[in-house]
């Protein structure tokens, strides 16, 4: 670990922690309220005059690149590990022994984990098959990516690409899929492009893994590519970062990968970039 990351990465975790997190989510409870601004301009500033500090002021190629080397500093997880991993990361604030579910926003108890009906199991948001990076560790096991998801829910979308449309997804309201592409509900949306787009930062070829990108299509299949990008752009700018996935973020990089997802403490990036 990195002497800037190991000094900075508590205090920051305490900072958000302080600013009464977490209160609802999902589709079956009430929204995650809006971040106390005060609190987390200051969490953000003590990134940007560390973490950040070599991103600040680039655009383009040029920031992509300065975000690439910053959070390809991580710590890596077995996929085995990535279940207690959730556990935390996910957690329902109203209830610490249960996970919320991605795409249904239901709580549920964290040990109903495993691939029965009913069950929640480890969802993929950038799909493994597209750049055929499996369960490897490294992209097939990085949790800014990997979220719990309802068995069922998760084969509906199963390698599916992102686009707005299609029918509704039994058992997920707010969730529509075709045969090529699937729509979160509205209060994910922003969660799964911020992660898609993370996916496309960190991952650039090195480390024996294909350079992950995202295009303006669907029906990407086993390509390195997931689209569509310009869907992705506009659920970024629709539903920015709430207190869940801003704690999310934190948890991530203090507990776990000591590394962050950017697009996550600055949504204004992602057009920086594209």
């Amino acid at each position: 670990m990195s002497g800037r990351r190991h000094v900075y990465a508590r205090p920051l975790l305490a900072t958000a922690a302080s600013i009464g997190l977490l209160t609802g989510l999902a589709a079956t409870a009430p929204a995650a309220p809006a971040a106390t601004p005060t609190a987390f301009a200051a969490a953000s500033t003590a990134l940007d005059d560390t973490y950040y500090q070599d991103a600040l002021g680039k655009t383009g190629t040029a920031l992509k690149s300065s975000l690439h080397t910053i959070i390809s500093d991580q710590t890596t997880l077995s996929y085995s590990q990535v279940w207690n991993a959730l556990k935390d990361t996910d957690e329902d604030p109203a209830d610490s022994s249960h996970v919320i579910l991605l795409y249904t926003g239901r709580s549920q108890s964290e040990n109903d984990n495993g691939g029965d009906v009913g069950d929640w199991n480890r969802e993929h948001v950038w799909a493994k098959s597209h750049g055929d990076f499996g369960t490897s560790t490294g992209p097939g096991t990085d949790i800014h990516h990997l979220r719990p998801a309802d068995v069922q829910v998760n084969a509906v979308r199963g390698d599916k690409d992102f686009d707005n449309g299609g029918s509704a997804v039994p058992g997920a309201p707010g969730n529509y899929t075709d045969s090529d592409s699937f729509e979160p509900r509205d209060a994910v949306k922003g969660d799964v492009a911020r992660m898609v787009l993370y996916m496309a930062v960190r991952y650039e070829g090195g480390d024996a893994f294909a350079d992950l990108e995202p295009n303006d299509k669907v029906g990407n299949d086993s390509a390195p590519n997931i689209g569509r990008l310009s869907v992705l752009k506009q659920w970024n700018q629709e539903d920015p970062p709430d207190s869940f996935e801003q704690h999310r973020n934190d948890v991530i990089f203090d507990r776990y990968q000591h590394n962050r997802n950017p697009f996550i403490d600055h949504p204004k990036w992602v057009e920086a970039i594209w």
